[in-house]
């Protein structure tokens, strides 16, 4: 039997063109490919729980564009959110799917893009929660993030 992409951890889909997870395995990944995900982004770091060895050549051989943007996980940074909508930006007409090791950092990422984008903030924050409650690291780097962005999310 083969793994379904809705079986990944912490599988949520956002939208038609965006999936959001904790980390998919080898047996899961030609799931991704098949659904017609053309990009992956990953924003754990190689040594994250259930990381998958060599994931860039795994996706490169499905026919998927992968990006890592290791977030460390005690310390996330403007900067690693500034890569990630550039990364984001420069897909605008892909299917994307964004995972790390259990859709921590990836649904905090992800809310605060979609707000961005200019969706509404309560909406955001409901995917969000649907995934976890943010700690006391995450709420504090999401608040200084969100203040940063309010009137530059175009130009980050």
């Amino acid at each position: 039997m083969s793994a379904k992409i809705e079986d990944i951890v912490n599988f949520l889909q956002v939208s038609d063109r965006l999936t959001t997870a904790g980390q998919p395995t080898v047996e899961q990944y030609p799931a991704i490919a098949a659904a017609g995900y053309e990009v992956v982004i990953n924003l754990a770091l190689t040594d994250s729980p259930n990381a998958v060895v060599d994931e860039g050549s795994l996706a490169s051989n499905l026919g998927i564009e992968y990006i890592q943007i290791p977030v460390e996980w005690t310390a996330p940074t403007l900067a690693d959110f500034q890569n990630f909508t550039s990364v984001m930006d420069a897909h605008p007409d892909h299917k994307i799917f964004v995972h790390c090791a259990a859709n921590k950092r990836v649904s905090a990422f992800v809310y605060l893009y979609r707000i961005c984008q200019g969706v509404d903030e309560l909406i955001a924050r409901q995917d969000l929660v649907k995934i976890w409650t943010p700690n006391q690291i995450w709420e504090k780097f999401i608040d200084r993030t969100r203040s940063s962005i309010r009137d530059d999310c175009g130009k980050i």
